[in-house]
């Protein structure tokens, strides 16, 4: 079972509990399955039911992603019972989420599906969202807020009641602390709670009658008792009901449980100084010059110092600290934290590593250090953060100059002075002008990148930006694009349209002027700026993975994410001066992809896979910020943009999504029934491979019965009546045809693009374009330029796998999904052919639905789960539906004829 908290695009959050084989999955067998239930239910009604509900669930065993949700979740259920209240039994103020919280929060997010959506904006949302659904379900409810915290999260009841005080008391040299217990009693004229001491409550909720509220009020210390022998002994002896004035290791004793106070529900008000921890620390120091440039790789010095609040300790100072008791020393005045023993073991670490690097470290190591890992991603390395409460890491002057370029790449970079590009023939956006900018300072440095910035808002411009640049930089040594094949016309057009300088040579069959072989002028490389190819042709070239490349460049870089691929080991034997992988695709969310990927961009910078996975292990264990190390190290790599972000782009217009409920003609629900009594007389005999294939075979049918019985019976007459599909199309092509519009029409069926094509001229009154897998390359480019012209062909039918991907065609408003591929993601990568930059209108997707058949059940399956990320059913809806029981599956195919019939 894969069970995972995926975010979607809209910033919501959906539980994921489908059936998955893959082992890398976690295991989830520890969770019971009505845990596991319950949690879907609340999920189901919403994010904010889901993550109230998981705050509420003792279980710990969940997956990381989960964890990550029941941690924010937590904080907010604790900052909900922590709040003022108007009024006895009133609802609580809960603050916003504090900028360091959603810091935290985002430094510590582990791989999950979306977690590309999640960002300061996305955790406000769903902060606001939880307290707009508790204030709305308490008013609901009727009840006061400490009974509806009881019903709705037992764990949580009457938190946040009982303050624990540590003040100092300046006047006693031998006890300057004084410690009190209050509890809250509404509030003062100030909006303020006002505190008395817990020994007034004994007197307050005296009584039978008031034995309950004094039972809930003191749940939160019985609570902590159970967690700290400290408050036990408070307790037990009575102390916690007076003042008590404490030695510094007293207080420190008390300091240190603070954590288990405030987990139980208990407030704990604490003096400034202790709030900022200051403490004697190993200050490390990376990259203040560099004995060759930060550029081309140089070496970074690397010192270590102790430091006390930034300023360096003198060795008197430092061993004078070392030689004090654990707990609280007052050091010059100020109260200071010491653990010397962790002290000297954290220093002993650091000098250790620098005396190893004494010749200094290389970029890749002192970014490791910077993120939190290790210097060596060798198995077995010692771990000691540079991020630790007794240690930090700070670059100096070379090496921050280099990372603030790398981490805000909208910053003007030094090595481009211009926003124009010479010889670019388009207008860059600001977010494509900072994207050339930061790749061009990223491979000056020697380093890979990896661009990737949503589908459709031009990664194609900015690499040609790139490529431009290095050609008016006179660096003559070529740069080698790899690409799918159906990309190549694609990539050439572009080329010659917004760089027509630029000179390329297209290695590959189908092109007219194109080669397979290495030219046999020798000088091929002075008069060729690009050369372009395809990822079989560059793994099967000998003399291409032996040429040195100024660049190597990945378009679709997914297609290098299985490391043990034959194409993936090629491509990455690939030389050049610096790579770049371009990809639509998320790449932070699984961590094979996402070692597979920097493999190629920086190799050696997640170690080999076995250091890697070593690394993660390493990582699993901690018990905060579990996964900052990993992205801290590989965030300042990529660069990825939304398209639904207005700061990004903010005239892309909307995209609006219609269900098309079609019903069966009489014929198509005879031969649907048939199909169904077919299939329930041969489930009886089928069994294992043999069932799946069957199952898969009749799904296929009874898609095409849904299209139009010709297609089911291999008949040519495609005629409309016999269709509710076609009766539906001539329905919305009525309007779309008078007001001149155009449309893409979509089936994943290369048979029926043709009689779509010949049906759709006779609403238009003139012909139109289909493109499906037996399309040239050459052809593709000629269809979609006639397509986009403006008095050019109306509409174009394509075949969902051969036109889903690498298509630019904006000309369109309306996208018509003819029948479903079942599985979201593929459905919307065909949608945005349209919806990109460039469209100026609003984009129309009409989803055609049969009534009353499988294609009704599993719309309505993925309407349901519509907020899970990238792919609803995982591997698609066919694979699910083969695993359901005999029963199950008739069930799911049986038609509802009183919903089907569309001609009575």
């Amino acid at each position: 079972m894969n069970l995972e908290i995926a975010i979607l695009p809209s910033g919501h959050l959906v539980l994921d509990n489908t059936p998955n084989n893959s082992d890398q999955r976690e295991d989830n067998s520890k969770i019971s399955v009505g845990e596991i239930a319950l949690l879907s239910e609340a999920f189901g009604e919403s994010s904010s039911a889901g993550l109230f509900h998981l705050a509420s669930t003792p279980t710990d065993q969940f997956p990381n992603s989960i964890k990550f949700w029941k941690e924010f979740a937590s904080h907010f259920l604790s900052e909900l019972c922590h709040g003022s209240v108007q009024e006895e039994g009133g609802f609580p103020i809960v603050d916003d989420l504090s900028i360091l919280m959603k810091t935290q929060l985002l430094l510590n997010v582990p791989p999950m599906r979306g977690a590309e959506y999640l960002s300061k904006n996305t955790l406000d949302s769903l902060w606001q969202d939880l307290k707009d659904w508790a204030y709305q379900n308490w008013q609901a409810s009727g009840e006061t807020f400490e009974t509806f915290i009881e019903k709705k999260a037992p764990l949580w009841k009457q938190v946040g009641r009982i303050a624990f005080h540590l003040a100092e008391n300046k006047k006693d040299a031998v006890r300057p602390f004084a410690f009190l217990a209050t509890f809250s009693k509404g509030l003062s004229g100030s909006a303020r709670l006002q505190y008395q001491p817990l020994s007034h409550a004994l007197k307050i909720f005296a009584g039978a009658k008031n034995k309950h509220a004094l039972i809930r009020l003191l749940s939160p210390v019985h609570l902590a008792s159970q967690k700290s022998e400290l408050v036990q002994e408070l307790q037990e002896s009575g102390s916690l009901y007076r003042p008590l004035a404490w030695t510094p290791a007293e207080a420190y004793r008390f300091l240190k449980e603070v954590p288990k106070f405030e987990s139980s529900g208990i407030v704990v008000r604490l003096p400034d100084w202790w709030k900022k921890r200051s403490k004697p620390q190993v200050a490390v120091t990376i990259g203040s010059t560099s004995r060759s440039s930060v550029l081309g790789g140089g070496i970074l010095d690397f010192n270590v110092r102790a430091a006390l609040n930034d300023e360096t300790l003198s060795e008197g100072d430092l061993q004078e600290l070392l030689n004090a008791e654990t707990g609280l020393v007052l050091f010059k005045g100020n109260w200071v934290e010491v653990d010397s023993q962790r002290l000297q073991e954290t220093l002993d670490h650091w000098k250790a590593v620098e005396k190893a690097h004494g010749d200094g470290l290389t970029f890749s190591q002192g970014m490791r250090l910077l993120a939190g890992a290790p210097a060596e991603m060798s198995e077995g390395a010692k771990w000691v953060e540079s991020n630790d409460e007794w240690a930090f890491a700070q670059t100096g002057e070379s090496m921050s100059e280099a990372l603030r370029k790398m981490r805000d790449p909208g910053l003007e970079l030094s090595d481009s002075k211009s926003d124009r590009i010479p010889g670019l023939k388009a207008e860059l956006r600001p977010y494509q002008k900072t994207g050339v900018k930061w790749l061009h300072f990223l491979t000056g440095l020697g380093l890979g990148a990896c661009l990737a910035d949503d589908m459709g808002l031009g990664k194609t411009i900015q690499v040609i930006g790139l490529l431009l640049n290095q050609k008016n930089k006179k660096l003559h040594r070529p740069s080698l694009l790899v690409i799918p094949t159906s990309l190549l016309s694609n990539w050439k057009s572009e080329i010659e349209k917004f760089a027509p300088t630029l000179r390329i040579l297209v290695i590959h069959s189908s092109e007219k002027d194109a080669t397979t072989e290495i030219p046999s002028d020798e000088s091929w490389t002075n008069k060729t700026d690009v050369v372009i190819t395809t990822y079989g042709m560059a793994t099967r070239r000998k003399w291409i993975s032996e040429e040195k490349w100024r660049f190597v460049i990945l378009d679709e870089a997914q297609a290098i994410k299985n490391p043990g691929a034959k194409q993936t080991k090629e491509v990455k034997k690939l030389k050049a001066d610096a790579r770049i992988a371009l990809t639509g695709t998320p790449v932070e969310n699984r961590l094979g992809d996402l070692w597979s990927l920097f493999d190629f961009i920086c190799p050696g910078l997640l170690g080999s896979v076995s250091q890697f996975k070593s690394f993660i292990s390493a990582l699993e264990k901690r018990t905060e910020n579990r996964y900052s190390p990993l992205r801290n190290l590989v965030q300042p790599y990529i660069l990825r943009r939304l398209k639904t972000d207005r700061k990004i782009i903010s005239d892309l217009p909307d995209k609006i999504e219609l269900d098309s409920f079609c019903g069966l003609t009489r014929r198509q629900a005879t031969l649907y029934s048939e199909l169904v009594k077919e299939l329930r007389e041969a489930l009886k005999t089928a069994d294992g491979i043999q069932r799946r294939g069957l199952v898969l075979s009749y799904l296929m049918r009874f898609k095409q019965v849904c299209n139009h019985p010709a297609q089911l019976l291999g008949e040519a007459d495609y005629e409309t009546q016999q269709s509710g599909k076609f009766l539906r199309l001539q329905e919305l092509f009525e309007p779309i045809v008078e007001r001149q519009e155009k449309a893409l029409i979509f089936s994943q069926f290369r048979e029926m693009t043709q009689p779509l094509a010949n049906y759709l001229e006779t609403l238009y009154g003139r012909s139109g374009l289909v493109l499906h897998g037996g399309t040239s390359v050459k052809n593709r480019k000629n269809i979609v330029e006639d397509f986009q012209k403006e008095a050019g062909a109306p509409f174009l039918v394509l075949s969902l796998k051969a036109g889903g991907t690498g298509l630019n065609l904006t000309a369109a408003t309306h996208v018509i999904h003819f029948d479903r591929w079942w599985n979201p993601a593929v459905e919307n990568q065909a949608t945005d052919r349209a919806f990109r930059i460039g469209q100026k209108k609003n984009v129309l997707v009409h989803k055609f639905v049969c009534q009353g058949t499988i294609e009704e059940k599993i719309h309505t399956m993925i309407q349901e789960k519509r907020e899970l990320a990238d792919e609803i059913l995982e591997g698609g809806a066919e694979k699910t539906l083969t695993e359901l029981s005999d029963q199950e599956l008739i069930q799911m195919v049986s038609l509802d004829v009183r919903s089907a019939a569309s001609d009575g």
